[in-house]
């Protein structure tokens, strides 16, 4: 993890560029100016997909906590969008690259779409893949998807979160800390229960848990090659390293303690979520348990909730499956939202 990747055909001031040190914001915000078009042009269904004429907005303000965020918009630019769709998501990830794909998609499909870098992710400030609080986090999240929400073109549209992994656990907690602010939401192999094979042992986690008091920024935590448990299509899994400012290391200490933390709590609370669901995941999902989508299902109040186990899928149903398996996704989640929309 973190092992730098040559890309063929392109300069060495480049490569020297998204090789660098992505500690600080201003190191990714440089990589991704410089590869973004690249990026964009890879050989994946996500860019190669037709989509309509859509108004995009990047903009970057600075939070109630001194912390400049990024944020993107995309709406539909000939037709009033039917609904807005608030994304969040995955660890080490960011709301652009393949999240420009999907957003694209959701967009041609008559939904506004706006997402966020959390702090430490992407291109928002903050030492990179560093959690010191999930619970402010959610707040940060909570602050400018609410600010994001008064702006009078979309003010009266339905609103529904959209959460990857764990998207999926910042999703949910929105949705707890603000119970009557959403009309539903979309969780794709939410992050409320991280599977066996990722969690150190019982010991080793519990001595990672006492450092991280005196070194929690540390990169200190064990860790498998994800990219192989996260994505099934061998191809697209080579296709993965072209997302250069995502979080690649280790995980650092408290990061990992907060994520552990919160998906033990989230467990606890499966109880307290009542809006309506659409909870996706891959049987075969070797990173987050598919058992606890199971559980939240049956165990959400929820009188409106949609549990669907996408055969032999991995984690990432929307990047890292077939191209027929991510189309499948999408028709389900648009035909969902249609539904909650008409």
């Amino acid at each position: 993890m973190g092992k730098s990747v040559k890309f063929e055909g392109i300069s060495e001031e480049l490569q020297k560029i998204i090789d660098a040190n992505m500690d600080k914001v201003e190191a990714r915000r440089l990589a991704r100016d410089a590869f973004k078009d690249i990026q964009l042009s890879i050989d994946h269904c996500l860019f190669k997909m037709p989509h309509a004429r859509l108004k995009m907005k990047e903009s970057y303000e600075v939070n109630s906590r001194g912390l400049e965020i990024f944020s993107k918009s995309w709406l539909p630019e000939t037709i009033p969008p039917k609904a807005m769709v608030y994304f969040c998501h995955g660890y080490g990830d960011t709301c652009t690259f393949f999240v420009e794909g999907i957003a694209r998609k959701l967009a041609s499909s008559g939904y506004g779409v706006f997402a966020m870098d959390y702090p430490g992710f992407g291109l928002s400030e903050g030492l990179h893949g560093y959690i010191p609080s999930f619970d402010k986090l959610v707040d940060d999240v909570i602050e400018h998807y609410s600010k994001a929400k008064e702006n009078p073109e979309i003010r009266n549209l339905p609103s529904f979160l959209f959460g990857q992994s764990m998207g999926g656990a910042v999703a949910l907690k929105v949705h707890m800390k603000q119970p009557d602010a959403w009309n539903g939401a979309v969780l794709l192999a939410p992050m409320c229960k991280i599977a066996d094979d990722i969690v150190p042992p019982w010991l080793v986690t519990q001595i990672l848990v006492g450092i991280a008091k005196f070194l929690p920024k540390q990169k200190l935590v064990p860790q498998k090659d994800l990219a192989e448990f996260t994505i099934r299509d061998v191809k697209k899994r080579e296709l993965a390293a072209y997302n250069v400012i995502a979080y690649k290391h280790k995980p650092r200490l408290q990061t990992a303690v907060e994520l552990l933390n919160t998906t033990q709590e989230l467990e606890k609370q499966l109880d307290k979520v009542y809006l309506p669901l659409l909870i996706m995941h891959g049987e075969n999902d070797r990173v987050t348990d598919p058992s606890i989508s199971k559980a939240l299902y049956e165990k959400a109040s929820s009188s409106d909730k949609k549990l669907i186990l996408c055969k032999d899928a991995y984690h990432s149903l929307l990047v890292g499956e077939p191209d027929e398996m991510i189309l499948q996704v999408f028709g389900d989640i648009i035909s969902w939202l249609d539904e909650h929309t008409s």
